[in-house]
């Protein structure tokens, strides 16, 4: 076994790698940029390198100074994690070149499950069944057109290169192919450096069903299944393992089609085959093909090490010390069901963008695991994937861990940034996902409903007003000093306060009298007990009572919200302006392409919120803004007359 290794990544997947590695007695290195100096993957390594600036071209991905890191501190081999260098087959080359191991499938593995086109050429020879499609090298825009009305709208044109839904886009008419391919390619030559597309049918009750899969580099085993349907963007949002409605016959046939497709390339390490599925008619062992392999560790990979019992950071380190298979097929076996979460900092109303800030309050549930490579007071960095944490849970059977996910996401606390825990607890709650009838489309069909903000309840609205008035603690000169006065609280609804003794008050909101008191366990309202948990910070109070709810006191001098009908365009987020269509004096239509803003590796389109002139242009392409900044600028009615 490894005496240290280095660990080429950063944030949860680093700090995972470490407890494995401490675990089997094994020391680690990180590698960290100027951004992550007080990262928590930093604080938890036995030593720590710098390796460049913020951005990752500057230093997750600089693979010269990660081997240089590596050598260094006497680190026998590296481990990529997942995203950055994790499927480069020049890193891999590179690595052994320098005398070290790469705890992962060699390059030339990577290199035929890289491109998509070329590893479904390959699995066709394999027998592993693929996707009806275009997977040629000819990509004049033409030919791709022709391709898609071979294969039948609607189609689906994905990066060669792809990954995590970049790149891809789905057509349903002829007429809009041209500027979807022109979108898709331009996404995936900034994500991967590669323009280039393939063309796929796509299916109308899709199941985004994944198989993990080991090898030694000659043999190979599967450890069952991931269901990982509930997308948004393409992107994964919850996964649960085993798939549900998953028969024998089915998991049996993908099973030993993804050990196929690993034994095809002598696969050495932990991988993943990734399959379509149609359900349509129900899972059909007919009914799936192969869409892609990830060379490395998937993010969701706790699910299955929850159903399998199976360290699969361990084996990793085990094999690429030499071992065989640390298992048989036969050895392997599913129990109970498993479900993760992932939590992120994005503003899922205004359409998943992503966030940043300051975590001011973190605090995560009891009974779940946690996967995390944050801290209360770490900041969500606009330079990186703003995963907060995954929150894993594991039952006796689906339901059971079902309901202990909707638990385990309602305890959850985080203030100081926008997340996505409201519209995770609604996923966990919803009746067709929890009935196991689950597709790709689900979030998209009922995506008002999931991400609806109910009314805080009046236990929640009571206490935050008794918050604003400085009672939260229900000590200190607040009570001393109020008496028995009925005192109005400058808070939205307006509230009205009476102390009626140490830890007693009564919360007036909207005519309704509401009685605070807080024993021993707590706030108790109108006699019930609450368990809320309160944080303020600046104008913002958060009460934390089944889910979190939010109040804010007025500020005259916030920047008013862009309307429908705003003259101003302004960034969502922090980004580069990648391409910018108008000018001055252009007249425009509702619903016109006006900008493309680049961030976190995604492509989001700026539209014009109304017909109008430009007045002015405010950047240029290159430019990089922060949130808020204006864009575009259209003339008033008045000054376009």
């Amino acid at each position: 076994m490894f005496r240290k290794i280095l660990i080429a990544n950063r944030g949860e997947i680093a700090c995972r790698v470490i407890d494995s590695a401490r675990r089997m007695g094994v020391a680690t290195v990180a590698v960290y940029s100027d951004a992550d100096l007080g990262a928590r993957h930093v604080a938890m390594a036995d030593e720590a390198v710098l390796i460049g600036g913020p951005a990752p071209k500057d230093s997750y991905l600089r693979g010269d100074a990660i081997i240089a890191a590596a050598l260094a501190t006497g680190a026998e081999a590296i481990h990529p994690g997942y995203g950055f260098l994790s499927e480069n087959p020049e890193f891999v080359d590179a690595v052994e070149a320098a005398g070290l191991v790469f705890i992962g499938p060699s390059g030339r593995a990577i290199r035929a499950m890289g491109l998509k086109d070329a590893a479904k050429a390959l699995m066709t020879e394999a027998g592993v069944p693929v996707v009806p499609g275009y997977h040629g090298e000819n990509q004049d825009p033409e030919h791709l057109a022709g391709a898609a009305e071979a294969v039948g709208y609607p189609v689906l044109i994905k990066a060669v290169a792809g990954g995590g839904g970049k790149g891809m886009r789905k057509v349903d008419r002829a007429q809009d192919f041209a500027a979807a391919l022109a979108s898709a390619q331009g996404e995936a030559q900034t994500a991967f450096g590669n323009p280039a597309v393939l063309i796929e049918k796509y299916v109308e009750k899709p199941r985004h069903i994944e198989v993990q899969v080991f090898g030694d580099g000659t043999h190979a085993v599967h450890l069952f299944e991931r269901d990982c349907s509930l997308q948004r963007r393409h992107q994964k949002v919850i996964e649960e393992a085993p798939a549900p409605g998953m028969t024998a016959e089915m998991r049996q046939a993908m099973g030993q089609a993804a050990v196929r497709a690993a034994e095809a390339i002598n696969y050495k390490g932990a991988g993943t085959i990734e399959f379509i599925v149609d359900a349509s008619e129900g899972l059909r062992p007919d009914r799936f093909w192969f869409m892609e392999m990830n060379t490395r560790l998937q993010v969701e990979h706790p699910v299955t090490e929850a159903i399998t019992g199976v360290d699969l950071v361990e084996w990793q380190l085990r094999v690429a010390a030499g071992e065989a298979l640390p298992a048989r097929q036969e050895d392997l076996a599913i129990r109970g069901h498993a479900f993760e979460a992932r939590l992120y900092a994005e503003d899922v109303p205004a359409g998943f963008l992503p966030a940043t800030g300051t975590l001011a309050h973190l605090r995560f549930a009891t009974g779940a695991r946690i996967e995390t490579g944050v801290r209360p007071g770490d900041t969500i960095s606009p330079w990186y994937d703003p995963m907060i944490a995954k929150v894993v849970v594991h039952g006796p059977t689906r339901a059971v861990a079902l309901a202990s996910l909707a638990r385990a996401l309602e305890q959850t606390e985080v203030a100081g940034t926008t997340t996505n825990l409201a519209f995770l607890g609604a996923l966990a709650r919803h009746r067709g996902f929890a009935a196991g009838d689950v597709d790709t489309g689900l979030i998209g069909r009922d995506l008002d409903a999931l991400v609806h903000e109910a009314e805080a309840p009046l236990a929640a609205r009571a206490l935050a007003a008794l918050a604003a008035a400085g009672l939260e603690s229900g000590q200190g000169t607040g009570f001393a000093l109020w008496g028995a006065l009925r005192r109005s609280i400058a808070f939205d609804p307006p509230a009205y306060l009476r102390v009626e003794g140490s830890g007693r008050v009564a919360v007036e909101i909207e005519g309704a009298e509401h009685i605070c008191e807080l024993r021993t366990d707590g706030w108790w309202v109108d006699g019930a007990k609450t368990g809320a948990r309160f944080h303020l910070g600046g104008d913002e109070i958060t009460v934390f009572l089944h889910g979190a709810h939010r109040f804010a006191r007025p500020d005259p001098l916030a920047r008013a919200s862009q309307g429908p009908a705003s003259d101003l365009t302004l960034a969502p987020m922090p980004g580069l302006v990648k391409a910018v269509f108008v000018q001055p004096g252009q007249q425009v239509a509702e619903g016109d392409r006006l900008a493309i803003l680049e961030a976190m590796k995604m492509e989001h389109t700026m539209l014009a919120a109304r017909a109008g002139t430009v007045a002015e242009v405010l950047v240029s392409e290159g430019s990089q803004v922060e949130a808020g900044a204006a864009l575009i600028r259209l003339a008033e009615e008045e000054e376009a007359a």
